[in-house]
């Protein structure tokens, strides 16, 4: 009985070996259109798909501008505390207080790319963008401020 199962473990196991280096000596012999890419030679021509998750950026226009209003959804969707939002609050023209961000830290080492951040941000503040080359020798390069340097929130977003 054991014997039996056995050899019929091994007959199956060198006929899968057999189909695959069929294949494989087949693509090999009728040469048909590349469909890999030769990463990093084709850098220049490196087209990734629409859906492809990179890492979390903060979109600042040329006034240097964000649409981040320091709600903390995107804080508050993130499975495992990849963003956090350090908030302030700000005295407009008329004298009333009005919460901004301070700080929007992103954790990139922690970060899962799930985009339950980018799908909770009520006004389209942040998104995912195509970098996917973060290799780093001290890993604190990975912890990134997304707003910049006295930016402040875009009028008429609320």
């Amino acid at each position: 009985m054991f014997l039996k199962e056995y050899i019929s473990d091994v007959y199956g196991a060198v006929k899968s070996m057999a189909i695959g280096m069929k294949r494989t000596l087949y693509y090999f012999t009728h040469h048909q259109e590349i469909i890999t890419q030769q990463y990093p030679d084709n850098r220049d021509t490196l087209v990734l798909p629409e859906r492809f998750r990179g890492e979390v950026v903060m979109a600042h226009d040329e006034k240097n501008e964000h649409r981040c209003t320091g709600c903390t959804a995107c804080e508050l969707a993130c499975p495992n505390g990849t963003i956090k939002i350090i908030t302030k609050f700000d005295i407009s023209p008329e004298g009333k207080k009005k919460k901004a961000i301070d700080k929007f830290i992103y954790h990139l080492e922690l970060c899962t790319m799930c985009n339950l951040c980018i799908e909770a941000c009520p006004t389209n503040a942040i998104h995912m963008a195509q970098t996917f080359e973060h290799s780093v020798f001290d890993r604190a390069q990975l912890t990134k401020v997304l707003n910049k340097p006295g930016s402040k929130l875009q009028e008429g977003v609320e």
